[in-house]
């Protein structure tokens, strides 16, 4: 995949007014095999100062949608249809990094395991994400890239 075509598909993950740019997701690395992101602990807290675990959802399928949209290329959608996750450990400050890689990587699904860690390398969540891969509409933009139909 060309370059551009990928930085425009992670810029638009955590474009201004998605909720991975709200929550201070910040893409490092990103491939159709293995993506890796960041998010602060800090703003992402339920009431007892925890890292909430939907947080840890999110982040999930920020990185797992992501895997699945550069694997399907620029000329198709993913939608996440199934995502599990298992909380093993709480967070209570600086950040966590979550890494998906891909299990499967077909033609109409995508399935990523995603592992999210604590500054000091501890899991914190183990997660599963499921992308169906469907033709871009006609005009819209696919995957993060401006249509060409």
């Amino acid at each position: 995949m060309e370059r551009e075509i990928l930085e425009a598909m992670m810029a638009a993950t955590v474009a201004p007014g998605t909720l991975a740019a709200t929550m201070g997701i910040t893409i490092v690395s990103a491939s159709g095999t293995q993506v890796m992101a960041t998010m602060p602990v800090a703003g992402n807290i339920q009431p007892f100062g925890l890292l909430h675990g939907g947080a840890s959802c999110v982040l999930a399928e920020t990185v797992g949608s992501l895997g699945a949209a550069v694997h399907a290329g620029p000329d198709a959608m993913v939608v996440g249809i199934e995502i599990n996750a298992t909380h093993h450990r709480a967070a209570r400050d600086g950040e966590v990094t979550a890494v998906a890689t891909q299990a499967h990587g077909g033609r109409t699904l995508a399935t990523y395991d995603i592992v999210i860690s604590d500054a000091d390398g501890h899991l914190v969540c183990t997660s599963r994400l499921t992308c169906l891969i469907r033709d871009q509409v006609p005009g819209h933009a696919g995957n993060g890239v401006a249509g060409s139909g």
